[in-house]
């Protein structure tokens, strides 16, 4: 028999941060029936980070306590560490190791939070799961469907990173900052003397705070990546490097090699461990497939469909045409040529500020012709 639901509940993910806190007030003060949680993803003792203060870490979770106290809401924390190790941590090592650049962010939200958050409240018999995210959810009696959309805060909008949803989820999910600007939650924070109201918000991977993935790598996995060649378009050996994994797409800084023209990663053979190198020109591509795609505005296309897209988080939308390859793939033609674009991190295609969908970049390139 199926637990009947009180629509006036919700579960709240509580990061520790200021946005979930006041996103857990705002649903106190609508009248909603609480539960705060906090997700514990890993612990700093087990992926050498030490003392580090990072998005999910202990500090964190006292914080979410200290909020959920002051709210006078119960409060629960759900260990996930194996999971995280196993989904999230070891997955982006074998990106980098590839030839790819994860986006841990969005698998994160795909494959932990969210899925977690759902079967939690389900368990609790709550309705809703509350999360802090600047983005916005509307309901479109035309379509029959759910939608995701921009923030009303473009400056702090993460609708990239949430494109993953499914319409069951965006049923049952709220974002309660999606219409309001960023420094207004913080005004809400500190008038509530929230211990967190001053709290820098975190911007690197959690799990490598320092931003030095490769050390990171290294220390998690024994592993040392040896030095290669680096390779000119010509075929030109121009330098060593000292493991492909710490070379990206359109890098330029940290080469180590002297040429009379500025040169950039443009590609590498991780069967060869070769990092190859070539004008600024060269990184710009037409073309890309993605797969893993989920559609939002719309059932899985039949036809070719006009769309914005966006290949990287802080990357401005633009202009592109997308083929339906099956349910879960598609060739995406930008109208101009983009800069590098990088296998592994996500596409997100939008109609104005409306999430059509998202997938994960398989192979980028240019049309022939």
């Amino acid at each position: 028999m199926e637990m009947i639901k009180d629509k006036n509940s919700a579960l709240i993910a509580m990061s520790g941060g200021v946005d979930s806190s006041v996103a857990a007030y705002l649903m106190t003060k609508q009248g909603y029936r609480c539960l705060g949680t906090t997700m514990r993803l890993y612990r700093n003792s087990d992926i050498g980070l030490g003392n580090y203060h990072t998005c999910c870490s202990q500090r964190d979770i006292d914080d979410a306590s200290d909020v959920a106290f002051q709210l006078d809401i119960p409060y629960e924390v759900l260990d996930f560490t194996m999971e995280f190790k196993e989904r999230i941590i070891e997955k982006f090592i074998r990106t980098y190791e590839a030839g790819g650049v994860p986006n841990p962010c969005v698998d994160c939200n795909r494959y932990m939070k969210f899925d977690r958050l759902f079967a939690f409240a389900e368990q609790k018999g709550l309705y809703y799961v509350v999360t802090g995210h600047y983005a916005r959810i509307t309901y479109d009696e035309g379509r029959q469907r759910y939608l995701l959309k921009k923030a009303a805060d473009l400056s702090k909008d993460q609708s990239y990173v949430l494109y993953m949803l499914t319409q069951e989820q965006l049923a049952h999910l709220q974002f309660p900052l999606g219409d309001i600007p960023k420094e207004e939650t913080r005004k809400i924070a500190e008038g509530l003397a929230f211990c967190n109201a001053a709290k820098h918000d975190s911007q690197d991977i959690c799990f490598v705070p320092d931003g030095d993935y490769v050390g990171f790598m290294e220390q998690y996995t024994g592993r040392k990546y040896e030095d290669g060649p680096i390779v000119d378009e010509a075929g030109n050996v121009l330098g060593r490097h000292h493991g492909a994994v710490h070379y990206t797409t359109g890098q330029r800084k940290g080469l180590g090699i002297a040429a009379d023209r500025p040169l950039y990663v443009t590609g590498k053979d991780m069967e060869s461990n070769t990092v190859f190198v070539g004008p600024n020109e060269a990184l710009y591509s037409d073309t890309l497939y993605a797969d893993e795609m989920n559609w939002i505005a719309m059932e899985p296309p039949a036809e070719a469909i006009r769309v914005k897209a966006k290949t990287r988080y802080r990357h401005k939308e633009q202009w592109a045409t997308a083929y339906p390859q099956g349910k879960d793939k598609i060739k995406l033609i930008f109208d101009e040529p983009q800069r590098a674009i990088t296998v592994g991190q996500s596409v997100v295609l939008y109609d104005d500020d409306i999430v059509v969908g998202g997938g994960t970049i398989i192979e980028a390139g240019r049309q022939e012709g």
